[in-house]
């Protein structure tokens, strides 16, 4: 996703979350500290380069200041990410989403906007988004 390279698989995972926290124009300290636990605990993200993060949200920055950038962007996850991690990307999305307590307006929409761009079943949308919900209960 840098000028010259093309996206990873976990670029695109990257990527998809921090659009979802974008997406209130509001990038909470919780959801940082979630996907950098995320980057940095998960199997998928094995190997990967904590640094390219910045770089990764830049490029999402760009990619959704024009009104055609969110296509544009799942355009991209599309191509980088294979079929069997649609639901790890979902996945990852209700996380940070979850993380701040609450997930309203713009974040939600984002989330329905993620569902259908990666035609995640609304059976397992429904199990992804409650096990979020479960993962990220206070007191």
């Amino acid at each position: 996703m840098l000028e010259d390279a093309p996206m990873t698989e976990q670029d695109a995972l990257v990527a998809i979350m921090i659009a979802v926290s974008a997406s209130d124009e509001n990038i909470r300290t919780s959801e940082l500290v979630k996907m950098s636990n995320v980057i940095n605990n998960l199997p998928v993200f094995a190997g990967y380069e904590p640094e390219r993060v910045p770089l990764i949200s830049q490029k999402v920055f760009e990619l959704l200041e024009p009104e055609d950038g969110l296509e544009t962007l799942f355009g991209l996850i599309r191509k980088a990410l294979p079929e069997r991690l649609f639901e790890t990307a979902y996945a990852l999305s209700c996380d940070v989403a979850a993380a701040d307590g609450m997930i309203m307006g713009p974040e939600a929409r984002m989330l329905e906007e993620v569902r259908d761009e990666l035609r995640i079943d609304r059976l397992h949308a429904a199990a992804i988004e409650r096990g979020a919900r479960a993962r990220h209960m206070t007191l």
